[in-house]
């Protein structure tokens, strides 16, 4: 298996708040190569774009903070470097893609320019060199008349197109590591088939590590390799995209994919109906010291209220933190 490019260890970050002390991230690991795309789901308030804020070096301070664990991209633990350092990863090692593409962009520059600027801080172009890439990145994420297009303002363009341009922002300076928070949020499904074959094309060119943040199952299955499943902050499942969709383990990632509409039946009286997952997400200055997922689970015992369960490795690489798992490992 290649050398990771990014390695996540242990991360745990904390809030302030008047209710007390969050602990938004618990204990998160994972690691990713080049060329390959790592899906993290679960419901909102789970972490995941917490995560992505951690390893761009975003949490903010107050009243975030750092309280454990390491982040190392290429060997380099980001957590120890100083802003200088991170405003040059930012952008040109590790890009992210926001979830809300007209917040994200300037209303008052045109795109050309945004684009052109992110080329000129961290490759050193002239102007001109910088807005001639910016064009020739427009039309590389498929946007038509790209010369013209870069002279436009956000608010001239569609959701589609401006969500384009937030990859080519992203992409314009080759980085290792790609963070996508949910790419094709308020799109429609034409326009996500559409993003993610560039996302995949443009993976293919320039071997970028994908990070994909959703709670779709389906853009889990048509884009990841690797699927981990959070739940109030900590990893409770990770494995291969087959693996998690196929055989989950954790009662709540079989949750999450029965909530999934079944269309392969014929008629609607056929399909299955659509289950949900009881109950919501507790407080997380209310977890406790057992599972997070112990109120809402159904073989819920004991044990789980008052002790957290541990990651175990099951069938090849997938692995999960459940006690019921782990009860049955041992009966057999």
């Amino acid at each position: 298996m290649a050398e990771p490019i990014l390695v996540v260890d242990d991360v745990q970050v904390e809030f302030k708040t008047r209710a007390g002390v969050a602990r938004v991230l618990d204990g998160v690991s994972f690691s990713i190569e080049k060329g390959r795309t790592l899906g993290i789901v679960g419901e909102s308030g789970c972490g995941k774009s917490m995560t992505a804020l951690s390893i761009m070096g975003l949490i903010p301070s107050p009243p975030g903070q750092v309280v454990g664990g390491s982040i190392r991209l290429n060997g380099e633990n980001l957590f120890e470097a100083k802003e200088r350092r991170m405003r040059e990863i930012r952008g040109n090692e590790i890009s992210m893609i926001f979830q809300e593409p007209l917040t994200s962009l300037n209303p008052v520059f045109s795109c050309g320019e945004q684009i052109a600027e992110t080329i000129r801080l961290h490759e050193g172009l002239s102007r001109k060199d910088a807005n001639d890439k910016a064009v020739e990145m427009i039309r590389s994420v498929g946007i038509p008349n790209p010369r013209r297009r870069a002279k436009e303002y956000p608010h001239q363009m569609s959701g589609g197109m401006r969500q384009r341009l937030m990859i080519a922002m992203a992409l314009a300076c080759s980085p290792s590591v790609l963070i996508a928070d949910e790419p094709t949020t308020a799109l429609d499904v034409t326009v996500q088939a559409q993003i993610f074959d560039l996302l995949r094309e443009l993976q293919d060119s320039f071997n970028t590590a994908i990070i994909m943040i959703t709670h779709d199952m389906g853009a889990i299955a048509d884009m990841a390799d690797r699927v981990m499943v959070m739940y109030a902050g900590r990893v409770i499942e990770e494995g291969t995209v087959d693996a998690i969709l196929d055989a989950p383990l954790h009662p709540y990632t079989q949750g999450l994919i029965d909530c999934v509409p079944h269309l392969e039946a014929e008629t609607p009286a056929e399909r299955p109906p659509l289950m949900e997952i009881p109950g919501v997400v507790p407080p997380l200055t209310a977890l406790g010291k057992g599972c997070a997922f112990a109120p809402r689970c159904a073989h819920v015992h004991a044990r789980c209220r008052g002790e957290k369960p541990r990651s175990v490795e099951y069938a090849g690489d997938h692995r999960a933190s459940c006690f019921k798992l782990e009860a049955e490992e041992a009966a057999v």
